[in-house]
């Protein structure tokens, strides 16, 4: 009798990524596999299979983090299924639970990739992933500045100093920052601690001006009918708009409301057990960011679209961040419909 393989031999190599090494479990459809340690290399793992598994056909596994798509990108290049996890999506059992170290990290992921139970999350390409490294440094500048403003209010609170009532706001303006720059005090120290953290707001404060408008000149480039389309609706803004193509790519890729409503957040997170159901609130899992975003737009957005206002007034009376919230989705369902059917929204037409 001849037999003859009907079907390549399979290899699922579930990978710990860290800077200074990776820590590799490989598998194959027939037998458990082994664990080892290796340098953080594409290429050297690329060797290994070649020595070891020929002809076999490849799948790989590893958790999204601070290491980014790079050895994504070199498996695909290598002909190989890759797929890059969210960690949360890695099921642990019993025990599992409760230990973790690298090398039981490796065995789930090849585990749970060979049993086809992972699914991969969007890896987007290499200039809307850099496009998002910008709009990240907006926003750490942005963090930056507001805690460059405390130290300077704080500074001026401690040695007794008043703030006049026509500066007393959120909005620095020439003339606050002029006063802020003439105040003096009995030693010459404490002059020169503000002065350096003036300094240091000017100097962040022009670092943000200079990439708002890096950001909102290249998305009005390169993503010109998606940026423009996202303008049209009120309480969307240039870096509202911006936030959304670096952040959540192209929004034609979800395929509903309820799908994108459920990957930033907004929507609720619900318990349910025989006759009892309760709502806990909005999920915990989401992109913090966007939905924030979209959260602050929502105001923005009652005071401009009288479709809003109306649908905000309809729920007065309830608690008021549950009625934003409310908002906020319905702007998300304007965002996905403008994007998807390449309308400019129209203020004052129901969506």
């Amino acid at each position: 009798m001849i037999t003859r393989v009907t079907a390549l031999p399979k290899l699922f190599i579930g990978i710990d990524i860290h800077k200074r090494s990776w820590k590799i479990h490989c598998s194959t459809d027939l037998f458990a596999g082994k664990s080892f340690t290796m340098p953080p290399d594409p290429n050297e793992l690329l060797k290994y299979v070649q020595k070891h598994f020929p002809d076999h056909q490849v799948s790989t596994a590893y958790e999204a983090g601070c290491c980014g798509y790079s050895a994504h990108r070199s498996f695909v290049s290598f002909g190989w299924e890759s797929l890059v996890v969210n960690p949360a999506d890695i099921h642990r059992k019993g025990k599992e639970r409760y230990t973790k170290t690298d090398r039981i990290d490796a065995q789930l992921i090849s585990r749970e990739l060979k049993d086809g139970r992972l699914q991969s999350i969007i890896v987007p390409d290499i200039e809307r992933e850099e496009l998002r490294s910008l709009f990240r440094r907006r926003n750490d500048l942005v963090k930056d500045l507001r805690r460059i403003k405390s130290l300077i209010k704080m500074q001026l609170l401690y040695y007794g100093v008043k703030v006049p009532p026509e500066f007393d706001n959120d909005h620095w303006s020439h003339e606050f920052r002029h006063w802020v720059d003439s105040q003096e005090f009995e030693y010459g120290t404490a002059r020169e601690s503000l002065a350096s953290k003036m300094r240091d707001f000017r100097f962040t404060d022009k670092e943000l001006r200079d990439i708002s408008s890096k950001l909102r000149a290249y998305c009005r480039t390169h993503f010109k009918q998606d940026y423009y389309l996202l303008r049209s609706i009120p309480g969307i803004g240039g870096i509202v708009a911006v936030g959304i193509i670096a952040e959540l790519g192209d929004l034609r890729r979800f395929s509903s409301l309820k799908h994108l409503a459920g990957y930033i957040g907004l929507a609720p997170n619900i318990y349910e057990s025989g006759a009892n159901s309760k709502s806990k609130g909005m999920n915990p899992r989401c992109h913090r960011l966007i939905r924030s975003y979209f959260v602050e737009a929502a105001w923005q957005a009652i005071r401009t679209d009288p479709v809003m206002q109306t649908y905000y007034r309809q729920h007065l009376g309830k608690d008021v961040k549950k009625i934003i919230v409310k908002v906020a989705h319905k702007l998300l369902s304007r965002t996905l419909a403008v994007i998807k059917t390449k309308t400019p929204y129209e203020i004052g037409v129901v969506a």
